[in-house]
């Protein structure tokens, strides 16, 4: 190797480590001070490199948290895909797998999940970004193939829509998230964690898999049986 081409790699590798740092500070401020309460020199000063630098990595605020989001949402659906595609798991096995690497990203990064989650899939600021739409947009259709295939091996019920499933699992997902990054459960512990990405794959299990719903179906069919047939009051004299 000559030494330009060690110099050059050098430089190369201290302008991808700026990048990434600058990176992870506007993740932070983002996540403490929301997209529209932060500002570039926010950003400067939590990287702790000078004000013009990171114009020399992106050009506004909005390339930062589209970029932001390309980087979050890259990893995790990769890794959904992984679970999905898995012909060795059941049904059961992938949606508790799905659940186990959205809370897993949420306990190694909370920041950048709620970066996700409330500054860009709850808030205006997220509408600009499109690269969240399609990746979201994506991950759902990968899901309902998923469905598709567990509904064709009889693993889910005959009358579920593939992809009303695979929108319904990420939605609770998603709300589940939000209750912690939001501050609404307070326990952020491990065993919080846990319980929580089990509580919401049971809970949306209980209602695709074949027969999970029988029970609640039969008690409401019952119930309006019973209201339809129930006798008129007479006239009172």
């Amino acid at each position: 190797m000559s030494q330009r081409q060690s110099k050059s790699e050098e430089a190369g590798s201290r302008e991808n480590e700026r990048r990434r740092t600058i990176l992870r500070a506007a993740i932070d401020v983002f996540a403490r001070k929301g997209y529209h309460g932060c500002r570039i020199a926010d950003v400067a000063r939590e990287a702790g490199v000078a004000y013009g630098l990171v114009y020399h990595y992106f050009k506004n605020k909005d390339e930062l948290l589209e970029t932001v989001v390309e980087t979050g949402w890259s990893g995790f659906v990769s890794r959904i895909r992984a679970v999905a595609e898995d012909e060795s798991s059941s049904l059961e096995q992938k949606v508790h797998g799905i659940a186990e690497v959205a809370f897993e990203a949420y306990r190694v990064d909370p920041r950048a999940v709620k970066v996700l989650i409330l500054e860009v899939a709850r808030s205006p600021a997220g509408t600009q970004v499109v690269s969240r739409q399609h990746a979201f947009l994506d991950t759902i259709r990968m899901s309902a193939e998923m469905f598709s295939r567990a509904q064709a091996a009889g693993e889910l019920r005959a009358d579920a829509d593939p992809m009303l499933c695979a929108s319904l699992l990420f939605g609770a997902i998603e709300m589940g998230l939000t209750a912690f990054v939001s501050g609404l459960v307070e326990d952020r512990s491990p065993e919080a964690l846990e319980r929580a990405k089990v509580q919401i794959a049971n809970s949306f299990l209980h209602g695709v898999l074949p027969g999970a719903a029988t029970s609640s179906e039969v008690s409401w069919k019952q119930e309006k049986a019973s209201s339809g047939t129930r006798p008129k009051a007479g006239k009172r004299s």
